[in-house]
């Protein structure tokens, strides 16, 4: 079985260093693959999560930053914390109401950031960056200790103090900076919902999406990952209806946010490629038939992910999904921000992600994903509601 990761959906922990894969890595994009790109849409730089565990913000942002680009309102640097610190205001609440008995994770998902757009609206990166404890670079490891321990010590005594809330709210204040009530941008004073007000993005404009056979297809259901504390809740639909939506949307010029399972050994960040690769194809194999059946499953792996050519691709069945999923062979561990489409030599199709573990492999930051990877491994997608098909919306109950 395969180790759960602790971070969701949106979310992941883990860290590149910075400047420690682009100078031993060799170019494989361009030099294997020849993948050249076929459509790309506006972003914005890459931000690094470093070590905060954050990316269900940083992929969400992203994507909003990508559609104030597409709505013609210019180009924003959202603060990437204003959400993280909200919710976990939020978090705490829920945990000590509920006498710790839920989960207090460190992560989140894409459409916690929705929540707080909707109720709390946005603020400016120069507005609150979250760094407020002497480092450069996120990172949450003593934070998140410090606040999950003050929160266990409060629901383990047998009466609550009125102060609880201002305690634990000084903690996260230490460490992220209190967010400010008010602050200025060039030249005028906003709230967080002015602010939001004034960028003109609707939260309700954007649906999540998943695909799963453990609940009816065309029915909303909440979402059943650990770091959904928040009681987030998706649209299931038939896998391919969700491909569907997903090259349409970049086909409409809109990007859309991708959650899911990154830790598998084809998931290769140092080369910026994710493939599925079928491990019992003949070419994956090669000549040396004899060789091949030698190996155990860890030296099969080893060899079909040296990416010194390209090779076949599992083709991905609703079936296969729902398998990995649940024997936790697919969990909820990273969010990413998809902004384009890709060809490699043979003509094969990849998404363009962006990341948010800085710019120090090949491809400065960004990946291409297969198809096969992006359906086995994807436990759901966000986009705009206007790139989902009439006929789509009207089975699944979204909204027009």
């Amino acid at each position: 079985m395969k180790k759960i990761l602790l971070s969701a959906l949106l979310v992941s922990v883990f860290t590149i260093p910075k400047g420690a894969v682009a100078a031993e890595s060799k170019n494989v994009i361009d030099s294997v693959y020849q993948i050249k790109d076929v459509k790309v849409l506006p972003a914005t730089s890459i931000k690094d999560q470093n070590k905060s565990g954050t990316c269900w913000s940083f992929s969400a942002i992203s994507f909003l930053e990508s559609e104030l680009l597409r709505k013609g309102k210019g180009e924003y640097d959202l603060s990437d914390m204003f959400p993280v610190y909200d919710c976990f205001l939020r978090k705490a609440d829920k945990y000590v109401r509920l006498h710790g008995k839920c989960e207090f994770p460190f992560g989140g998902a894409s459409s916690d950031v929705f929540d707080v757009l909707r109720y709390r609206g946005l603020m400016p990166e120069s507005a609150f960056n979250g760094l407020n404890y002497g480092k450069d670079n996120h990172d949450h490891s003593e934070m998140n200790n410090a606040l999950k321990a003050y929160l266990d010590a409060v629901v383990k005594g047998k009466e609550i103090t009125t102060v609880w809330k201002k305690a634990y709210t000084a903690i996260l204040n230490t460490y992220l900076g209190e967010a400010p009530q008010q602050f200025t941008e060039n030249g005028k004073t906003y709230t967080s919902q002015s602010y939001a007000k004034e960028l003109g993005l609707n939260a309700d404009d954007y649906v999540v999406l998943t695909s799963f056979t453990h609940h009816p297809f065309y029915t909303q259901y909440e979402k059943d990952v650990p770091d959904n504390w928040n009681h987030g809740t998706v649209y299931n639909l038939p896998l391919d209806e969700l491909m569907q939506i997903a090259r349409n949307s970049i086909d409409k010029g809109y990007t859309f946010v991708w959650g899911g399972d990154v830790s598998e050994k084809g998931f290769s960040w140092k080369n910026g490629i994710a493939i599925i690769a079928d491990e019992e194809s003949e070419d994956a194999k090669g000549s040396d038939r004899d060789k091949w059946e030698s190996m155990n499953e860890r030296e099969r792996k080893e060899s079909v992910y040296k990416f010194e050519k390209i090779v076949p691709e599992k083709k991905i069945t609703q079936e296969i999904r729902q398998k990995d999923y649940d024997t936790w062979q697919s969990t909820d561990d990273h969010g990413m921000h998809i902004i384009g489409t890709a060809q490699d030599k043979n003509g094969t199709f990849y998404f363009k992600v962006k990341n948010s573990w800085n710019t120090s492999n090949p491809q400065r930051g960004y990946l291409y994903m297969s198809i096969p990877f992006f359906e086995d491994k994807m436990l759901d997608i966000t986009v705009h509601k206007d790139v989902i098909p009439a006929a789509i919306k009207a089975k699944s109950g979204i909204k027009q």
